[in-house]
């Protein structure tokens, strides 16, 4: 989104910019949840594997536990064809629009689902036996385990080469705008306002390469996050409705003075930090919360300074 209104040629692009990204980012996060629906759906009529993360499976098949592992896929698959009875009976009473029907079929399922969730269980227990350092988390490797196992040869080289063409664009956007806010806004705004372009120059390649080495870290350590789309949101979810309260009182609220806001937006990630940390609620009403209380607090905070330090005529 930097990127975006700092290479616009004129105001009037970097706007243009701003709103088709806020126009098309909601259809983009449609379709992206919606794979992962379809992708659902289709594991309720084929069955999936007991475990999706391959490099894990191997090791496991390879290990003292292989024979117990056998067993439990061999479980896995049972449970999945009752499943599958429960499955077309589901769809059937749909179809008929037989209500008694539908809840003792998702009865059924619910039952088929926590055993399933049982198998999965000490699939992941023996894999920690075998490994205590294995990633017992699979969640990221459904969709790759799909689109790997069904899709066409040709399809799958397709997709990866989108996916790394995707990466690559989004990471050199990203690490570009980046650097250009740390030179400009950061080191020539506060450090060093009359530094020659040569200095700025340096100043914004290497801080490439230091944002480089921090997402190359972050990416480390993303996989131990479990579901990444989830785990983006929550993320998303502790800044996004501060922000949006910034910009609610910097339009609206015409009377309530930078430093409030600025106030309240401190004293407002504190508060959603404090939400977030205790599991109060869902991540996704931390945005609306952050939004709401920024404007509270700052409608507050500029009352009480008003009142104190009253401006003279």
């Amino acid at each position: 989104q930097v990127g975006r209104y700092l290479t616009g040629s004129s105001d009037s692009q970097s706007r243009w910019g701003l709103v088709m990204n806020g126009l098309v980012k909601i259809p983009m996060q449609f379709f992206i949840l919606l794979i992962g629906a379809m992708v659902f759906a289709f594991y309720q009529y084929h069955q999936p594997p007991v475990f999706f993360n391959p490099v894990e499976v191997t090791q496991i098949e390879t290990s003292p536990y292989a024979d117990q592992y056998k067993k439990l896929e061999a479980e896995h698959a049972d449970i999945h064809a009752q499943k599958q009875q429960h499955v077309n009976a589901l769809t059937e009473a749909l179809r008929n629009d037989d209500n008694a029907a539908v809840e003792s079929a998702r009865t059924q399922l619910q039952i088929s689902d926590a055993q399933a969730d049982t198998v999965r269980k000490r699939v992941a227990k023996l894999m920690t036996l075998n490994n205590p350092d294995a990633d017992t988390n699979d969640t990221n490797y459904v969709f790759l385990r799909f689109v790997t196992t069904y899709l066409p040869v040709g399809l799958v080289g397709l997709l990866i080469a989108i996916i790394f063409l995707a990466s690559m664009g989004s990471t050199a956007s990203g690490l570009n705008s980046l650097a250009s806010t740390t030179a400009v806004d950061v080191f020539k705004r506060l450090v060093n306002p009359a530094a020659s372009d040569t200095t700025y120059l340096a100043v914004s390649r290497w801080s490439t390469v230091g944002w480089g080495v921090f997402c190359v870290i972050v990416a480390l350590y993303a996989s131990k996050l479990g579901n990444l789309i989830e785990a983006v949101n929550i993320l998303g979810s502790l800044f996004y409705g501060t922000i949006l309260g910034i910009f609610i009182a910097a339009f609206y609220v015409k009377r309530v003075g930078a430093t409030s806001v600025f106030i309240a937006a401190l004293v407002t990630e504190l508060v959603i930090f404090i939400l977030w940390w205790n599991d109060v609620t869902s991540f996704l009403w931390l945005n609306p919360i952050g939004c709401g209380l920024v404007v509270l607090f700052a409608l507050a905070i500029e009352a009480l300074t008003t009142k104190r330090f009253p401006q003279t005529q």
